[in-house]
């Protein structure tokens, strides 16, 4: 079986490790593992807000593929791109990967054309792959698409070995440093903790939003904090696996969320998990067999909340404890990459029947 697949330029890129680009990348491999001749396709431009060349540029990519091919286009290229891939549609089984709405990635909740856009793509998709099962119902209900053309593949998580004794009080934030991510709600719940003991890690891309980088360090300034709390830049491999190794807890601070794979990544490695309940967070979370959380789960946007939940961690070791139990009972159940890669082909060949 042969799959053409159109993923934005850079994705193979070690130095972009978003979770979109990782997602790409895995099912990519996996899916030629698994047999499959895939045919990689990259588009440059600022998807998903592309010019004119960029668009040009998927024109012509799509309209060379043969009739009757099956392609995997990435949500970022295809929901801003109606003009572009609706007039072939109808010869080729095209499938978005949807990894967020284009509202949530634009974080424009209420731009006209760009749901007019993704509305008009994924209703004229053969079907569409999301990360999440609250993405699915967001899909379902913004753009009322059949529930059986809207499947879900969750991303995976490798397996790791068993924990190392993490460094006390060591808090561990990891995604691209900007609004939606949240760190600054992260730093205004670290202000009220001055007198416990903690140091932060914030792992991830400085370059995607500058101002707001710029507006977090002058923050951790005033506040003193330029000994407690390090702007890593990117992690990849081994540097960010012991990240995760060494850490108490993972903070996941976000505004918006479709998924979460840095929660998946920590449970991963034993780590337990605050994060903010919002978008696919809780359900990257999940719970124990017995129903454990293996974290906490505090409101979105709040920062009171998420600092009572950070001093009720630092300084409570039965809570510290149980957390540890339960993030190491989740670890099992945690899906991996082949499952992701088996979801992905069982939607491709759905639209093949």
């Amino acid at each position: 079986m042969r799959v053409h697949v159109v993923v934005p330029e850079g994705f193979d890129n070690p130095g972009q490790p978003s979770g979109g680009n990782i997602y790409d990348r895995r099912v990519c491999a996996g899916l030629a593992e698994a047999g499959w001749d895939v045919l990689v396709t990259t588009v440059g431009g600022a998807w998903p807000v592309p010019g004119s060349g960029a668009c040009a540029d998927l024109a012509r990519i799509v309209s060379v593929i043969p009739d009757g091919e099956s392609v995997l286009i990435d949500g970022l290229i295809a929901s801003p791109a109606a003009g572009q891939l609706q007039p072939h549609t109808g010869r080729i089984r095209m499938t978005v990967l949807l990894h967020m709405p284009l509202a949530t990635a634009l974080d424009t909740h209420h731009d006209a054309s760009a749901e007019c856009s993704e509305r008009v793509v994924l209703r004229a998709a053969s079907g569409v792959v999301v990360t999440s099962e609250w993405t699915r119902q967001q899909v379902l209900t913004r753009y009322a698409i059949p529930a059986h053309r809207v499947h879900v593949a969750r991303p995976g998580a490798d397996r790791v070995a068993a924990p190392a004794r993490p460094v006390r009080g060591h808090l561990l934030c990891v995604g691209a440093l900007g609004r939606h991510k949240g760190q600054d709600l992260l730093i205004e719940a670290l202000a009220g903790l001055a007198d416990l003991d903690w140091h932060c890690v914030l792992a991830g891309p400085l370059d995607r939003d500058r101002d707001f980088v710029e507006q977090l360090q002058t923050r951790i300034t005033r506040l003193g904090y330029d000994h407690r709390v390090r702007l890593a830049g990117v992690l990849t491999g081994a540097a960010l696996s012991h990240a995760y190794i060494t850490a108490d807890l993972l903070v996941a601070p976000s505004r918006s969320e479709t998924y979460g794979m840095s929660v998946t990544e920590a449970l991963a490695h034993g780590l337990p998990v605050v994060a903010a309940a919002v978008g696919g967070l809780p359900e990257a979370l999940g719970s124990t067999a017995d129903g454990t959380r293996p974290g906490q789960l505090v409101p979105s946007g709040d920062p009171a909340a998420l600092a009572a939940a950070l001093g009720d961690w630092l300084g409570d070791e039965r809570l510290r404890e149980r957390l540890r139990a339960a993030a190491r009972r989740r670890r099992p159940t945690l899906r991996g990459w082949e499952q992701t890669t088996q979801a992905v082909a069982k939607a491709l060949t759905a639209e093949m029947a």
